[in-house]
């Protein structure tokens, strides 16, 4: 079935993305040109064009990108899905009606998505997809079906203001997308959206706040692009930190509480197993379904605020018990005395292997991974795939549930761990800069590498920096850990994360840097245009120290 999800018309040359992309740290929103480095159609354009990909993957906070990019005149005409698609499709949707800068979206069943990727050209006209003698009937989607509550019918009739309005047609449009028949109660929301991503992040949440926007559960958020107390004693410009400060504020005045945090996971007040969660930010999603076991499905930036709005979601995707079943069964063949940094070359390999599918990992069943192991597995898992959700057997809360019939099954080898490791070093030996806290760092991760830099400094033309959110500062603080990192040379951030500090607080001197972070690894080269090294946390301590890193495989994968 041929499905117009935003329509407008659209014509165009075809480019044909072999696998999914996130448009956050992998679009350059001011040209539209690809910047992911390990994506296939890195270089491309996709400004003006039919693109066409099975669906997207990664960060939320793609839809603002998308928006930009509408708003710059460099976004496609035309988004082509073969699954079931939410951030771009949000994007498309706000830039449709809230910019007037159409964009279109379809989805098109596999047989026909495989004939179009062979075409060169396609114009989207009415409710027809025409492409060199292939002509698709688009049909739209269907809104009678969607029921809803009396509340939802209030706000939809505009009785609980312009904003609830607003938010509620666009949670039924969303729903009807994803096939929800009816909404659902959320109890908290997490927004991604405080981001300054782009101008288009700012216009958005001033034109909903003008309308007397206040969120009605409880919402925290994201990291945001500055240090909201400090930027201007760090020489931030303030064409980004005024812009920036103003973004925070305008959640904040709406209600939000001001975590300013990419793990609202480490907090003390935390989803229990079964929770239903409105969350937006890739990792924070992946980590509350697959570790603490709520149920949230990743809601793109601005979504995330109507979600807030109202309390409620579209009933859809892994809010439903059958839909959280594993599709791939993936067995991993753990390489002899690995340490911290096979936990994240975990994450990114099995989101390859599942770019679309819900993954369940067996092989890891003898191993006891600490809380931060399992988030750099959920972080660096979200970048390489669509899913919201991965299993551990035998760790995770549902990770001993049943595959579903026909799961196909994987390998997971020495020779692919190899083949990460290599992708995620490219970089000289030199390093200029130590990037850690992506996502955010624990105080448990904090303790310890504040152990391991005893009786050592930071080399003096290296720059260490740690990001973390305000509550673990504060905690460290308590314990003397940030006077002990300071008195070291590790500079220490709250508020914002390494996927948007941008220069002068990224040193702008630094050519190379290294992280333990698979996430950071993997969006670094298109977000900072600088060259990559990874390693475990040790690893890391040891180039603060010595401003090098040896080049040699780590024993446990020679």
């Amino acid at each position: 079935m041929a499905q117009l999800i935003v329509p407008a018309p659209a014509s165009g040359s075809i480019l044909v993305c072999t696998e999914g992309l996130s448009f956050w740290g992998g679009v350059d929103a001011s040209s539209g040109a690809v910047i992911d480095a390990y994506h296939p159609q890195s270089g491309q354009s996709l400004a003006g064009r039919i693109v066409m990909m099975p669906t997207s993957r990664g960060s939320c906070s793609g839809s603002g990108v998308l928006v930009e990019l509408a708003m710059n005149g460099r976004a496609p005409a035309a988004l082509i899905f073969r699954e079931p698609e939410d951030v771009l499709t949000l994007g498309a949707i706000i830039a449709t009606r809230m910019f007037d800068r159409p964009i279109t979206v379809v989805r098109l069943a596999a047989r026909d998505y495989d004939t179009l990727a062979t075409k060169s050209q396609a114009e989207i006209t009415g409710t027809r997809l025409l492409a060199d003698g292939l002509s698709l009937r688009l049909n739209a989607l269907p809104t009678s079906d969607l029921a809803l509550s009396e509340s939802d019918r209030s706000m939809l009739d505009g009785t609980m203001g312009s904003a609830a309005k607003f938010a509620m047609e666009t949670l039924c449009t969303v729903a009807s997308s994803q096939n929800a028949k009816q909404l659902t109660d959320v109890t908290r929301a997490h927004i991604d959206g405080c981001i300054y991503a782009s101008p288009a992040n700012l216009i958005f949440a001033e034109k909903i706040a003008s309308l007397g926007a206040k969120v009605c559960i409880p919402t925290t958020m994201n990291a945001i692009s500055v240090d909201r107390q400090n930027w201007r004693h760090q020489d931030v410009p303030p064409d980004l930190g005024l812009p920036a400060s103003r973004l925070a504020d305008v959640y904040v005045d709406m209600g939000a509480q001001p975590t300013f945090t990419c793990a609202p996971y480490q907090s003390t007040d935390r989803p229990l197993m079964g929770e239903q969660v409105g969350w937006s930010e890739s990792n924070a999603v992946i980590y509350a379904n697959s570790v603490l076991g709520a149920r949230s499905t990743k809601h793109p930036d601005f979504l995330d605020l109507f979600i807030a709005l109202t309390g409620r979601a579209p009933l859809s995707g892994v809010y439903l018990a059958e839909n959280r079943q594993a599709e791939v069964i993936i067995d991993v063949a753990l390489p002899a005395g690995f340490d911290d940094a096979i936990w994240p070359l975990i994450g990114w390999l099995v989101g390859q292997k599942a770019p679309d599918r819900i993954p369940v990992l067996k092989g890891l069943e003898g191993t006891s991974p600490s809380e931060d192991d399992l988030r750099a597995v959920c972080a660096a898992f979200g970048t390489t795939s669509a899913a919201p959700l991965l299993h551990l057997a035998g760790i995770t809360p549902e990770g001993d549930h049943a595959a579903k019939a026909g799961a196909t099954q994987v390998q997971l080898t020495q020779a692919d761990f190899k083949a990460a490791w290599k992708a995620f070093n490219t970089g000289p030996s030199k390093i200029d800069l130590v990037a850690l806290g992506s996502p955010h760092f624990s105080l448990c991760e904090t303790r310890t590498f504040a152990s391991l830099m005893t009786g050592r400094k930071c080399h003096p033309s290296t720059s260490t920096i740690i990001t973390l959110s305000r509550a673990t500062k504060a905690a460290a603080a308590a314990e003397g850990l940030l006077s002990e990192l300071t008195a070291k040379g590790v500079q220490v951030l709250c508020d914002l994360c390494w996927c948007s500090i941008s220069e002068p607080v990224f040193p702008t001197d630094a050519q190379t840097l290294m992280t333990n972070s698979g996430k950071y690894a993997h969006y670094a080269p298109g977000l900072s245009g600088r060259q990559v090294r990874f390693g475990g946390l040790a690893a890391c301590a040891a180039a603060a120290t010595s401003g090098i890193v040896d080049d040699e495989l780590p024993h446990w994968l020679r």
